[in-house]
C-alpha cells in the first residue's frame, strides 16, 4: 500500500456549518453559484487548520502554496437566504502533487437533503518559481496521523 493510500484512509469527515447570509444570495433569495466555491474554500482551510497546518505557514516556512487547480461541481438544489448547511471535507487522497478533495454540502442536521457535491483538485507549488512541487515531507506528517 502506497503512504498516499494509507492517508487519504485515515482522514475523517470535516463539517463547518454555513449560515447563508443576503451577501450570498442574488435578487430572488438563492445562492449564488460563486458562493458555493466561497464555502467549500473555507471548508478545506479549516480541515487544514485542525491538521495543524495553515496557509501562511506553509508559503513562509515551507516555501509552499496550495492552488486550486479544477472543481467539479454537481448542484442538486439551491440553498436560500437563511439556511444553514453543513459544508463537508468527505474524503482527502493526494497524488505527486495534487491533493483532491471530495466535498459536499448539505442542508443543516447533519446528512440532510444534498444541494451539492464535488471533486476540488489543490496542486503544491513553489510559492516563488509556481511551479508543481510535491509536498515536504513535514506537510505530509502533518497529515498521517
Amino acid at each position: 500500500m502506497h503512504r498516499w493510500e494509507r492517508m487519504s484512509k485515515m482522514l475523517s469527515r470535516y463539517v463547518l456549518p454555513v449560515r447563508v447570509y443576503l451577501e450570498d444570495t442574488d435578487a430572488q433569495g438563492i445562492v449564488y453559484n460563486a458562493s458555493y466555491f466561497r464555502f467549500l474554500e473555507r471548508s478545506r482551510t479549516e480541515w487544514l487548520r485542525l491538521q495543524g497546518i495553515e496557509h501562511k505557514e506553509l508559503r513562509d516556512s515551507m516555501g509552499i502554496v496550495l492552488v486550486v487547480a479544477r472543481m467539479e461541481i454537481k448542484f442538486n438544489s439551491p440553498a436560500q437566504l437563511d439556511n444553514l448547511l453543513d459544508v463537508a471535507v468527505d474524503n482527502v487522497q493526494a497524488s505527486g502533487a495534487r491533493f483532491f478533495f471530495e466535498q459536499s454540502i448539505h442542508q443543516e442536521s447533519g446528512m440532510g437533503e444534498v444541494i451539492c457535491k464535488g471533486v476540488c483538485e489543490v496542486t503544491c507549488m513553489d510559492a516563488e518559481t509556481q511551479r508543481l512541487q510535491r509536498p515536504p515531507k513535514a506537510l505530509i506528517e502533518k497529515l498521517i496521523f
